[in-house]
């Protein structure tokens, strides 16, 4: 048996080298990825009972080690110990400098985005997401621009030459791009001036909704309705935005009318009633309250409010509580809210009383 695994050749090697090498690639491949995981989950560990940096970056770029690679890896190692003649010899080289180029790129990426995420974290969570997503994905495409500028000097690939073309090629490409780019500057502008944030509920134009994520190109805002919103960062800077999760207080103007005929003294007490109202209330903050004008057909007030809490909701209730409250002290005081009328005196003859009033509303004639 051993005779015929010896003589049997398959592409130049025997059937017992191939078996041989076989064995050697399973075995290396479960031997290097156990420890590697046996590795990780001590590390892990270590990290969760032990939290410092050294720990969570290690634990980190452990887990970013690629199973599907170190098979690969194994297997052309155990292959570069078999006879295939220079050529074969030489590509099987490029291709473990590939791979290995591969896991290296896997390791830094890794590495440097637990780095940035522990320098810029606050209280677990970045304290800038916009900018912490626009430089890992700055690193992550600097990282692997290097791998793959080296594994192609490293298959004879004339880099400089390489590099030549891509600068040219870069600028034909950001002049094509100018949209993109210009979304990209956007990005970065909401990331440093940080006009809104994740989780702000903002309105531009007739859309209102919260800030769900600010990408590179675009920002995706869930509206009242369900839906959600995509629009450009650069088209979104050209808006007036209004950020109501930034508001402290809630500033009210409203006001209502009575008929021309209410007495004087009417009006004065319905001033200084509504007045009362409004002050005797918890999380309000009367400004001013007045009456405001003589109209066609009605006497105008005008009161203005600070509600202390921004929430709309809480405001809603604070009207609708003034609301009732008026209606009970016109209810009080005798007196109806204005309509829009119109009235009209008339005599047949001169020097005797008129008859009147004859009122209409609007468009009766």
């Amino acid at each position: 048996m051993q005779a015929w695994l010896s003589r049997t050749t398959f592409l130049g090697n025997s059937t017992l080298l191939w078996i041989i090498a076989g064995a050697c690639a399973v075995l290396g491949y479960f031997l290097v990825y156990g420890i590697v995981r046996v590795l990780a989950a001590r590390l892990q560990t270590l990290a969760d009972h032990r939290p410092n940096p050294f720990t969570k970056i290690a634990a980190a770029v452990a887990k970013a080690t690629r199973g599907w690679l170190l098979f690969l890896l194994a297997v052309c190692v155990a292959a570069s110990f078999l006879d295939f003649g220079p050529s074969i010899g030489r590509h099987l080289g490029q291709i473990l400098y590939a791979l290995m180029g591969l896991q290296l790129a896997f390791w830094l990426t890794r590495l440097l985005v637990i780095w940035l995420e522990l320098a810029t974290s606050l209280h677990g969570e970045p304290d800038n997401p916009i900018i912490f997503g626009i430089f890992r994905w700055t690193m992550q495409l600097f990282v692997w621009t290097l791998v793959l500028l080296a594994v192609l000097d490293n298959a004879g690939v004339n880099v400089n030459a390489f590099v030549a073309s891509l600068g040219v090629g870069g600028i034909a490409v950001a002049l094509a791009a100018q949209t993109v780019l210009g979304d990209l500057l956007s990005s970065i502008s909401i990331g440093l001036d940080k006009p809104f944030e994740v989780g702000e509920f903002i309105a531009f134009g007739s859309n209102l909704g919260t800030i769900k994520r600010v990408g590179i190109k675009s920002t995706r805002i869930g509206s009242l309705s369900g839906e959600e919103l995509a629009i450009s960062n650069s088209d979104l800077l050209k808006e007036l935005v209004h950020n109501y999760s930034r508001m402290r207080e809630r500033r009210i103007v409203f006001g209502f009318s009575v008929p021309l005929g209410t007495p004087r003294t009417q009006v004065e007490k319905i001033v200084e009633r509504v007045r009362d109202l409004i002050e005797k209330m918890d999380n309000v903050r009367l400004d001013r309250g007045h009456f405001a004008a003589i109209g066609d057909y009605a006497l105008t007030f005008e009161f203005v409010y600070y509600v202390l809490d921004p929430s709309y909701n809480v405001y809603m209730d604070t009207q609708q509580h003034i609301n009732l409250r008026i209606m009970d002290i016109l209810d009080e005081l005798n007196v109806m809210f204005a309509v829009p009328v119109r009235v009209v005196r008339h005599q047949t003859e001169p020097g005797r009383p008129g008859l009147f009033p004859a009122a209409f509303a609007p468009g009766q004639g």
